[in-house]
């Protein structure tokens, strides 16, 4: 059995519609919009509605860590579009999931990652790509758990939940061969992006359950550059399984 999997695709349809070739199913761990790529300032939702040059003057205050200054920038510039901006936002959004979930290959099996919006996910699945957050799935004989979502931040992405809501998400997988998740356990090497130099937010639910319950494998994105890209605890290999919009190939599990 041979597994793909994905995440924080950020865009990249065209790689995705090659990410299960060979494979027997595909997985995504999430982060399937590009608001804005750190790296192009002129891809994504946020430049494509205000230009390139306003892009990277929310970068540069976001990345000085003057987010007060950046929600100013952004508050205005949202404001000076015609209509709710909701309204913008949204549809942005929807073209992008229509373009993702078009190009995804089946059977695919899903989560949401921090930059998602959940509730327009179900409007653009394909037959045969299945969602799961807190839930569980056999795939080839093994009993993999899904666990959707970031925990709260400053930068207040769209799908960050409180910590006890994501530990009850965690504690509902319960003991699964393959634990699967958008943000890693909080174990400080796998957390530390070595590029963007700061440390994201993990997860002590999942450190946890990883430690009580011991599955075969840990997998998680999240992190785009990590100082660590994988670790053990116990026997569980845990594995970040790259940043498929800057590397455009998926992480192979094969048993």
């Amino acid at each position: 059995m041979r597994i793909h999997v994905v995440s924080d695709v950020h865009g990249r349809a065209d790689a995705l519609a090659r990410a299960g070739d060979g494979a027997d199913a595909l997985i995504c761990l999430g982060d399937l919009l590009l608001f804005i790529d750190y790296a192009d300032h002129s891809q994504g939702i946020f430049p494509d509605l205000f230009g390139a040059e306003k892009a990277s003057e929310y970068v540069g205050l976001r990345t000085a860590g003057r987010f007060d200054e950046a929600r100013q920038l952004s508050s205005g510039l949202w404001a000076s579009l015609d209509g709710d901006p909701r309204d913008h936002i949204e549809a942005a959004v929807r073209r992008q999931y229509e373009q993702i979930f078009t190009a995804m290959p089946t059977p695919a099996y899903l989560t949401y990652g921090n930059v998602d919006m959940p509730r327009l996910w179900a409007d653009h699945l394909r037959p045969g790509q299945r969602v799961l957050d807190g839930e569980v799935a056999e795939i080839g004989g093994l009993t993999f758990g899904f666990v959707g979502g970031g925990l709260r931040t400053r930068y207040r992405t769209p799908y960050e939940i409180d910590d006890e809501e994501y530990a009850r998400k965690v504690e509902a997988v319960g003991e699964v061969d393959v634990l699967c998740c958008h943000i890693p356990p909080a174990v400080p090497d796998l957390l530390y992006d070595v590029v963007a130099r700061r440390f994201e937010r993990g997860s002590e639910a999942t450190l946890e359950a990883i430690k009580r319950t011991q599955p075969r494998f840990a997998l998680f994105g999240h992190v785009h550059q990590p100082l660590v890209g994988r670790t053990r605890i116990g026997r569980t290999e845990c594995v970040n399984v790259g940043h498929f919009r800057g590397r455009g190939t998926p992480f192979a599990l094969e048993w």
